[in-house]
């Protein structure tokens, strides 16, 4: 009898795979259920998308407001050359940014270069 008890005892490796799977699995699920709605995210929040303009009368401008200018929030001047062969302009404050940020339209005259100007448009 205690021989076979001693046997019992002991896994082939099949049984220890299967054991070790099994334990694995309710392992991942314990981590799983643990989790509450409630909890704080970890790690630091995804960063914002770049977001591209509209212009207006375009004819090779391109404005771009990166995502980390997003982020930072302070007012910037933004060159909208692109492949245009003159330059423009458009200057974005603060409350502009969050709004780009946030989704919300910004629409905004750009400098006057070469006796035009042009619209420049967020979202």
């Amino acid at each position: 009898m205690e021989q076979r008890r001693m046997q019992r005892a002991s896994f082939d490796r099949r049984e220890f795979t299967l054991a070790s799977a099994l334990a694995l699995v309710s392992g991942v699920a314990i981590t799983l259920t643990a989790c509450d709605s409630e909890s704080a995210p970890t790690g630091p929040p995804p960063a914002a998308a770049d977001r591209a303009a509209a212009i207006s009368d375009n004819h090779g401008h391109a404005g771009v407001v990166t995502g980390a200018q997003l982020a930072a929030g302070r007012e910037l001047v933004l060159d909208i050359r692109g492949a245009a062969d003159h330059p423009h302009s458009v200057s974005l404050n603060a409350a502009d940014l969050e709004a780009i940020a946030a989704g919300r339209k910004v629409a905004k005259s750009s400098s006057t270069d070469l006796f035009h100007a042009h619209t420049v448009t967020f979202n």
